[in-house]
């Protein structure tokens, strides 16, 4: 008959303390309430015995079950595996598991992970899925449930928040756009009912106007989903309708992805007829033909710092609701040029815009800056963080706070 399992209580004989330091020196978060050298040896002692915590008897004495549920919208995005890495590396480092569910960008599915994760007692949500009129959020809100939006915003921004600064970020895609020379800019948009959808669409406005470019309601395709099928069809509906185009920005990579498939279709070139710039910097997207011009924020940092706030929240962490926003930086490769036609570039001139400087980097997100309001208890982040090819420790950043008036 196999030896019974090592307990608690073996080990604490073995290493010579009571079975409360043992639990201390065996738990990440009670490490530091014993010795460094009482800490090594009840953990040589545990490895040596074939220790292994029972987490269903912890989760009813500690009433946590240092258990994460994580909703991604789609796990066929290249973007979501660093941001879920990094989420899970942070989490890790304070004893939570991760329970990640694929809602396929589904209402029914994504209920369904929702109620699943909820009877298995997590102690806390991320949600890379929330919409602006996410029922999940307001039920969450009255169960007094810890949850972090990750890549979304609230509407009302009532839940902490960690996201790419989506305004700024297209603006920045016109405004390399428009300084190329293109004035017939395209814009396939985002789900309108995803904030950042919202975000990147008011952007592209934002970014037109700066530029004393008319926006044409004719020349923004909306897009059901961020997914190649999606911008394919918007990029067929545009090329089809307006052959004066010149360039397109597209609400992320996947529906740029899209659009070359539908440039292909017309025989037409990238950059040579249509340039095309997208949002995200997904991996792998320098090795498309031509590599695709982006909108860069550090990804693994996003997962960390949702993770971060999300642990501020178990812990019973007062306080604001944190909204952090990443800075987004533009990433220049093949995939835009200036356009054929010189006209372009002298309808610039003309309109005194030739030589305007680049849209400024704002210290906090631009909807704060035209005086949207924040729920009282409410502080906006601003992180200025550059994506870096191997995870940069969350030790090293730093955290400057900015009041919404300042935005």
């Amino acid at each position: 008959m196999p030896d019974r399992p090592a307990t608690l209580r073996d080990v604490a004989a073995a290493a010579g303390v009571h079975p409360a330091t043992a639990s201390r020196a065996l738990n990440p978060e009670t490490r530091l309430l014993v010795s460094e050298e009482t800490a090594r040896r009840v953990t040589a002692v545990a490895a040596e015995m074939g220790y292994r915590p029972n987490p269903v008897a912890r989760s009813l004495r500690t009433r946590r079950s240092h258990t994460v549920g994580v909703l991604i919208p789609d796990l066929n995005n290249p973007i979501f595996p660093p941001i879920v890495r990094g989420l899970e590396d942070k989490l890790a480092a304070a004893g939570y598991v991760a329970l990640l569910g694929n809602t396929d960008a589904d209402a029914s599915r994504e209920r369904k992970l929702f109620e699943q994760m909820r009877a298995r007692h997590v102690d806390g949500f991320v949600l890379a899925t929330a919409t602006l009129h996410d029922r999940l959020l307001a039920e969450a809100a009255a169960a007094e449930l810890p949850v972090v939006l990750m890549n979304r915003l609230a509407q009302d921004y009532s839940f902490p928040a960690v996201s790419v600064d989506n305004e700024q970020g297209s603006r920045m895609a016109v405004t390399h756009l428009a300084r190329l020379g293109h004035t017939r800019i395209a814009h396939i948009a985002g789900p309108q009912e995803a904030s950042t959808g919202v975000g990147r669409l008011r952007g592209f406005r934002d970014g037109m106007a700066s530029y004393g470019l008319e926006v044409d309601e004719d020349l923004i395709a909306y897009a059901a989903r961020y997914t190649v099928e999606e911008g394919a069809r918007c990029g067929r509906e545009l090329l089809a309708a307006h052959a004066d185009i010149t360039a397109v920005a597209a609400a992320n990579d996947m529906l740029a992805v899209g659009c070359y498939a539908a440039l292909d279709e017309v025989g037409r070139s990238c950059p040579d007829d249509i340039s095309v710039i997208g949002f995200n910097d997904m991996p792998f997207i320098d090795r498309l033909r031509p590599p695709l011009t982006s909108v860069r924020f550090p990804h693994y940092q996003l997962g960390t710092e949702a993770a971060q706030l999300l642990l501020e929240r178990i812990s019973g962490g007062g306080g604001p609701v944190k909204i952090l926003y990443l800075a987004p930086e533009l990433i220049v490769r093949g995939s835009t040029a200036e356009p054929l036609a010189p006209a372009a570039q002298a309808g610039l001139e003309d309109a005194g815009q030739a030589g305007s400087p680049p849209v400024p980097l704002r210290s906090v997100p631009s909807r704060a800056a035209r005086g949207r309001s924040l729920p009282p208890r409410a502080v906006v982040l601003y992180r200025l963080l550059r994506a870096s090819v191997r995870p940069s420790p969350i030790g090293t950043m730093t955290r400057s706070t900015r009041s919404s008036a300042a935005a």
